[in-house]
């Protein structure tokens, strides 16, 4: 009983740091001005005026529509669709085996074969054709289109298969695991997609770019409203707060209990 008592206490620790990160979220979304493209390039004007021409920075928040980058739209690996951002995941399915007390006991278990999200820039344009560079930094949009999620059954035969033009091996956890199929997932940012994004406006390339803070700071980017993201914070915090006292003083009270029995 007290071990269930102590993984209680450090569930409840690790939400306690989980509900701080996401209530820093949401005071930085609340303290933070929407600017123009317009607004944001009078400011770094004036920078320029100033004698810091490439070094003006500004955590902002923008909104836009997802636009490609000069070199045109990316191609996302599963579904071929043009994008302007993707990631793909791939997870092997396989049954596990192992001997215990002279009995074969199975179980189901899935494992990751690969996981990419696509790194190159891409742009936020107005309705006035105005555009801001976004520098993703590998950092994963939220409530972003899913256009795969597609289990393939393993047809047997050849112990390896072919993945954008690696072969990876079919069985990758031992002689004992039987392999069921593989799940393919993808994720994606398509033209035009309305987007949000946190982040620290700068001119170090030359062009207006908003991407991560080179100090401390939060980098955010959703197809959601600042009203959506907000609502989602604020009611995680709660069902976090809630969930981390119902756990730490149920912890305690369950590893005092073992403790005394």
């Amino acid at each position: 009983m007290w071990v269930l008592g102590v993984l209680l206490v450090v569930a409840a620790v690790a939400g306690f740091v989980w509900m701080r990160a996401t209530k820093s979220e949401l005071h930085a979304m609340i303290g933070t001005e929407t600017l123009s493209f317009p607004e944001l390039e009078e400011l770094r004007r004036v920078s320029d005026e100033l004698g810091g021409r490439g070094g003006f920075r500004k955590v902002t928040e923008v909104v836009g529509a997802a636009h490609p980058r000069p070199e045109g739209p990316l191609i996302a690996e599963v579904s071929k669709t043009p994008c302007v951002w993707y990631r793909y995941q791939v997870e092997r399915e396989y049954e596990h085996v192992v001997y215990r007390d002279g009995r074969r006991r199975r179980s189901k278990r899935t494992e990751k074969v690969a996981d990419h999200t696509s790194n190159e820039g891409y742009a936020l344009i107005d309705e006035q054709g105005r555009t801001i560079g976004v520098a993703p930094d590998g950092t994963r949009p939220e409530a972003v289109e899913q256009t795969v999620d597609r289990f393939e059954p393993y047809q047997g035969g050849d112990q390896s298969f072919e993945l954008f033009g690696l072969r990876l091996p079919a069985l990758l956890g031992g002689s004992r695991d039987s392999t069921l199929g593989y799940r393919y997932r993808e994720w994606l940012i398509r033209p035009g997609t309305r987007l949000y994004v946190l982040g620290e406006a700068h001119d170090n390339a030359g062009p207006l770019v908003i991407g991560k803070p080179r100090e401390r700071g939060h980098f955010l980017i959703a197809a959601k409203t600042e009203e959506e993201l907000r609502a989602d914070r604020t009611r995680r915090h709660k069902l976090l707060a809630a969930g981390v006292l119902i756990a730490f003083f149920g912890g305690i009270a369950l590893t005092v209990v073992g403790i005394v029995r």
